[in-house]
């Protein structure tokens, strides 16, 4: 059983570490789904854990059809990823239709070399799941995270439960969205999963003694992984794996 937490920041990245997580994911901007974090944090990060790192690779918030000008910026991203040693990225591109872009995930996927690849929640927007799954597979990746088509993994764990048999240990099917100590055990139960993705974020207060509250989303400290909330969700999955090994 893993526990990859989604790390908006290094010190998010190292609360996860010292919690018990398995494998960092790396990004930036939560509040939209998470973008690619800068150059400066990825080289931080790496020189600072001891944990996997994977990185997200996505160049803008809303849906995952990119222009051209967009998968050259996501190919510098991975290539800079695969220089300064990360362990692997995270990515995925739509057609029009919702169909995996296969031309354009080779292009990605080929630059990342041995870097591991995970296809994110664009998975999400696909299509046709089964369908999705078989391209991905195609691919060479690693796993998929999924919510199972819906807003949060214990809604969509019919339909991860499915994809997990579909993949036949192909590759990994990763839960994630809305899991937390609460509920992850009875996901892993529900859906057979081995692999779960959490961002255990909280709000830390503004240090700020002088505040003035004009700018819309700069309100409030910093969101941040919390490690009582990782350890708390490695617990319970511990606890799952030996309740259903």
């Amino acid at each position: 059983m893993i526990l990859e937490i989604a790390a908006n920041s290094v010190a998010s990245a190292l609360a996860a570490q010292q919690g018990g997580a398995g494998r960092i994911e790396l990004c930036t901007a939560l509040e939209l789904g998470g973008l690619t974090p800068s150059h400066a944090q990825i080289a931080l990060a790496r020189e600072r854990l001891r944990i996997p790192l994977y990185v997200l690779i996505r160049p803008r918030a809303g849906d995952f059809l990119y222009s051209h000008i967009e998968c050259e910026v996501m190919l510098r991203d991975i290539e800079a990823c695969v220089a300064l040693g990360c362990d692997g990225v995270v990515l995925g591109v739509l057609d029009a239709e919702g169909r995996v872009d296969m031309p354009r995930c080779h292009a990605l996927i080929a630059a990342a070399g041995k870097l591991g690849v995970t296809f994110h929640r664009a998975f999400d927007l696909s299509h046709e799941p089964a369908q999705a799954l078989e391209d991905i597979v195609a691919l060479g990746c690693e796993r998929i995270l999924t919510s199972g088509a819906q807003a949060s993994a214990p809604e969509g764990a019919a339909l991860i439960r499915e994809l997990v048999v579909q993949a036949t240990g192909r590759l990994a099917v990763m839960p994630g969205a809305g899991i937390t100590a609460l509920n992850i055990a009875a996901l892993a139960a529900t859906t057979g999963a081995h692999e779960f993705h959490a961002s255990a974020k909280h709000l830390l207060p503004s240090g700020m003694r002088h505040q003035r509250n004009v700018l819309t989303g700069m309100e409030g400290g910093e969101l941040r992984s919390d490690t009582e909330q990782v350890r708390s969700l490695v617990a319970a999955l511990h606890a799952s794996a030996r309740e259903y090994p």
